[in-house]
């Protein structure tokens, strides 16, 4: 297996701690959506060049099997369908070393809110593999990087 299997990009990896077990002794589902969910929200900021973004809808959420203290996880995740407010995306969850299945969650959906709060365009419609969408309040600090050299 690749790193992009079925297009999608493992980047992040989570080692499984004592608090993040439950009283089976496995991973506790909790800590999984929460850090697929934070996963999920920064790729969103990456692909809509804005931190206004919130999830939206999750679709059902596949447990195929757990970690275990000690594991290490990673996670995946492919934008799947540019919306004009939105960016859905799938997810994928796997041990590192073992390329087992651990979630699936085929439908993510994230909205850019406006500064009003409610749902606005984004302006994008292809994925990036750059690191060109940068938030605005982010672009003058990179830019006077770029000008000091």
């Amino acid at each position: 297996m690749s790193e992009e299997d079925d297009g999608i990009i493992f980047r992040t990896r989570k080692w499984v701690r004592p608090e993040d077990l439950n009283a089976n002794g496995t991973l506790f589902g909790g800590s999984l959506l929460r850090w697929i969910d934070e996963e999920a929200a920064i790729y969103a900021i990456i692909q809509l060049g804005s931190e206004s973004v919130v999830t939206k809808y999750v679709s059902e959420i596949n447990f195929v099997n757990s970690a275990r203290q000690g594991d290490i996880v990673e996670m995946g995740l492919r934008a799947t369908r540019f919306g004009r407010t939105s960016l859905t995306m799938r997810a994928e969850v796997r041990n590192l070393f073992t390329r087992e299945q651990i979630l699936v969650i085929e439908k993510m959906v994230f909205v850019h809110l406006g500064p009003d709060g409610r749902p606005a365009p984004h302006g994008y419609s292809t994925i990036t593999f750059e690191r060109n969408r940068i938030p605005e309040r982010h672009r003058d600090v990179l830019d006077r990087a770029v000008a000091d050299g």
